[in-house]
């Protein structure tokens, strides 16, 4: 072959081969190209635009997707995508279609039926269903004319103003649901919803709707719950046609009583800093089972915080003593009612008070002889001191919490387990909601101006999410089934790698492209380690092809 017209070229790979090999692994295009209500036509369809947004969103690269021709030009869109498009063809006014077509189509439809493929090709475990709430907060009205056209007549949601998790109570925001399973964390289902839409309402839709979308065959899954879900209403709705588990409010008179019910010492201790016991309850008429549980650590972080409420509560009873303390009052009377007043206010302090006249002489100069002291005001002396045993009744009842499920079987499903499933909730769901607002991911892409273009883009977020926890699932099962390590930030070995820290793994994996005149004659992945070929091997046919590799 004649070298002397060779022309080299080189394209940025590095983790997307991975991204790229999952979505096509679970037919991320063709699922949303089949889901269209009619075919777009266009060279780039609605499931192509999607995957290359998805390939934005997890580049980590915080680049706004008006920027996507620029983003994809040093990318290889021919093994990423699909061979006949180039960076050109994803310019806004693609993206922007493809957006409209995904709300047209039902992002929430759309989105469980990707996870639903997802859950069959890897055989997922899907039998606890995390479920809870976050707002997005937006820094645009949403008053135009547009906006107002997507809530009124395609129904879109309403961007207004609601409680806030963000605790940006000034901006307008959205609502998104979010179920995951717990083994993997893999996102089931996603919402938006109105900005001001209340959990307490919203879970028992999400919970209907998504046991809507369950085959005939499958089992129904236990749903783990956010405590506000817990409502007479919500427990008498859902009997027992639904499996829940969920925290109980301590604003329940019952659950109060039941949290004291018992001593720490005649729990059941389950190693760990953990305590249980168990108890029933039929609140809102279902039968259920109520567990008291013990946290040392929850424990211990609560007095830290009650030492600073008392602390601060010291520090308040000193201030309105020193006024009590330099004033005069008209009579005892008042002088009493003054500290009875502060009383009121005082919860973790005894007031010690006394009470003593102030006398004068009536007249001014040299009193003659024989002359009395009238009293002439009352003035008060007044101590504190802790309150021991209001404190020590108050820190008896520390780190404990109420859970309840409607499974009275202790064998189908054991205290232990119950435990063991609610504290998964802070790594499943909530792990995914961090995912979604980690600055380092396009969450402050949502300044689109139409509601059901940001129903759209949190839909491909969610994708992202899917994807993302996929591939880090992926890559933990295969290393743990065939007893294999890949080395950490510390290079220490390590099973349970982040896909995070994968994604840094393969930095700088570029794609060398050969051409003779136009045609392109070879191509080969560079840099390709021993390591990032074992996590290549491991995923599957689907990211080898994405590398080019046959092993």
């Amino acid at each position: 072959m004649d070298t002397t017209d060779l022309k080299y070229d080189t394209q940025r790979l590095d983790h997307l081969g991975i991204v790229a090999g999952i979505c096509h692994e679970i037919g991320l295009v063709n699922t949303i190209d089949g889901m269209l209500p009619t075919p777009s036509g266009r060279k780039v369809s609605c499931g192509q635009a999607t995957l290359a947004m998805v390939l934005n969103g997890l580049g980590f690269t915080g680049r706004a997707l008006y920027l996507m021709p620029e983003y994809m030009e040093n990318k290889p869109v021919d093994l990423l995508i699909d061979g006949a498009l180039v960076a050109s063809d994803f310019n806004d006014d693609t993206l922007g279609r493809a957006l409209d077509e995904l709300f047209q189509a039902g992002i929430t439809e759309l989105f469980a039926q990707v996870a639903q493929n997802a859950v069959i090709t890897y055989q997922l475990d899907v039998a606890f269903a995390h479920t809870d709430t976050s707002s997005f907060a937006l820094s645009g009205q949403y008053e135009s004319a547009v906006a107002q056209e997507a809530e009124t007549v395609r129904g879109a949601i309403k961007i207004t103003h609601g409680y806030s998790k963000d605790h940006r109570p000034d901006l307008k925001q959205v609502v998104v649901t979010l179920i995951t399973s717990q083994k993997g964390r893999i996102p089931l289902w996603l919402e938006a919803l109105d900005g001001n839409s209340s959990d307490k309402t919203s879970f028992r839709q999400t919970v209907d709707a998504y046991c809507r979308h369950l085959a005939a065959e499958d089992e129904m899954p236990w749903f783990v719950l956010d405590s506000a879900a817990y409502t007479a209403d919500n427990i008498a709705y859902w009997g027992e046609t639904k499996r829940w588990l969920t925290r109980v409010p301590e604003t329940i008179t019952e659950a109060t009583t039941a949290l004291q019910s018992v001593t720490t010492e005649e729990m059941t201790d389950l190693g760990n800093g953990y305590a249980i016991h168990a108890t029933n309850s039929q609140y809102g008429g279902v039968k259920q089972r109520w567990l008291v549980i013990y946290s040392e650590k929850a424990a211990q972080r609560e007095r830290k915080q009650l030492d600073k409420r008392v602390a601060k509560a010291a520090a308040q009873a000193e201030k309105a003593l020193k006024a009590l303390n330099n004033q005069t009052f008209a009579c005892e009377a008042d002088a009493r009612k003054a500290v009875a007043k502060v009383t009121k206010k005082v919860r973790w302090h005894h007031l010690r008070a006394t009470y003593h006249p102030v006398e004068k002489y009536p007249h001014r100069g040299r009193p003659p002889k024989g002359a009395k002291r009238q009293v002439v005001g009352w003035q008060v002396k007044v101590a504190c001191q802790v309150d021991d045993t209001q404190l020590s009744q108050a820190q008896k009842w520390l780190g404990r919490f109420l859970l309840a499920t409607n499974e009275l079987d202790t064998a189908r499903l054991p205290d232990e387990k119950i435990l063991d499933n609610y504290k998964e909730q802070a790594t499943t769901v909530e792990r995914g909601f961090r995912f979604l607002k980690d600055p380092l991911f396009f969450a402050d892409s949502l300044f689109l101006k139409s509601p059901a273009r940001i129903m759209a883009m949190i839909m491909v977020m969610g994708l992202c999410l899917l994807i993302y926890a996929l591939a880090e699932w992926r890559i933990r099962q295969q290393l743990q089934e065939q007893n294999q390590t890949i080395p950490d930030q510390k290079g220490k070995p390590t099973q349970t790698p982040t896909m995070r820290r994968v994604a840094q793994m393969f930095e700088g994996v570029d794609l060398l492209i050969i051409r003779q005149g136009t045609q392109i004659v070879e191509r080969q992945i560079l840099k390709l380690t021993p390591v990032r070929l074992q996590l290549i091997r491991l995923l599957g046919p689907a990211v080898q092809n994405c590398y080019l590799i046959d092993f």
